[in-house]
């Protein structure tokens, strides 16, 4: 069956509907706390995903590329989650990470904004006004995160398969028909297939992860692609030091078997400050 991924408003109750879900088709609920479960073995501490969890990176100082590393990190336990297969994917832009694999089943949940209001308040038996200032906050952070990392708008109904208002179906109507969905035959064609690129999306992150923990490269203006475990880097870096410097990295990447460099040399670095 498909894998599932749900992008969320705050205050849909999109979370107990994640964890109906998984129960009914017997998947993984690939949620925060499984990722911090999990995020132990990759080397990234509790603290550590609060801070990039969900959150735009800069990429602009070594602490901005450690934070954007340690994002990319998170990344790769969601990618490897996928490759087991059977999991509900919560949050974490999981919709664009698995760009191009056709076995995904894509779902939004929202509901109209003061109704998410009068629902979290009841919820954690807080204030309206916090509330309100909790859900705009959220979704400030989450729809910039998206635009940011991805260059997605996370609210246009075209980035999903399956688009639900709380405000108008029950929650148990809305899990019943996610489970069809997933069953559905067509998201089934060619799994080998697709296997075999999410392998590379894999490898291409995990290159990235290794590139940004660098301190040898001032900036990352590059593009990374991954094919059969041959990796491509075009774009740009400042010298011929940082390019000798991110093919080597990338050659010592578990999987690669061989690097195209087609960076070029641009030293434009006066020209931001």
């Amino acid at each position: 069956m498909a894998i599932v991924t749900i992008s969320r408003q705050m205050g849909t109750g999109a979370y107990a509907m994640a964890k109906e879900l998984s129960k009914k088709l017997k998947y993984t609920l690939i949620d925060g706390p499984k990722i911090a479960e999990l995020a132990k073995s990759y080397g990234l501490a509790e603290d550590i995903l609060e801070r990039v969890d969900e959150k735009p990176p800069a990429y602009i100082t070594a602490e901005d590329r450690l934070q954007a590393a340690n994002l990319s990190t998170m990344e790769l336990i969601l990618l490897d989650a996928a490759r087991k297969g059977n999991v509900v994917m919560y949050g974490r832009g999981a919709q664009y990470l698995l760009e191009g694999m056709t076995n995904v089943l894509r779902v939004r949940i929202i509901a109209p904004f003061e109704e998410r209001v009068e629902n979290l308040a009841e919820r954690e038996w807080i204030d309206p006004d916090l509330a309100r200032d909790l859900i705009r906050r959220s979704d400030h952070q989450r729809g910039g995160f998206t635009h940011f990392y991805f260059d997605r708008d996370w609210q246009s109904p075209f980035e999903y398969d399956l688009v639900f208002n709380t405000s108008r179906l029950s929650k148990s109507a809305i899990v019943e028909a996610i489970v069809a969905a997933a069953k559905d035959p067509n998201l089934k064609e060619g799994e080998a297939d697709l296997a075999s690129h999410l392998d590379d999306l894999t490898l291409r992150k995990r290159v990235e992860v290794a590139l940004l923990k660098s301190g040898k490269i001032g900036s990352l203006h590059f593009k990374i692609e991954c094919m059969d475990g041959a990796i491509s880097l075009t774009g740009h870096v400042h010298n011929d030091e940082e390019r000798e410097e991110a093919v080597r990295i990338a050659e010592k990447v578990k999987g690669v078997i061989q690097v195209d460099d087609d960076l070029q040399v641009m030293n434009y670095q006066h020209h931001l400050e």
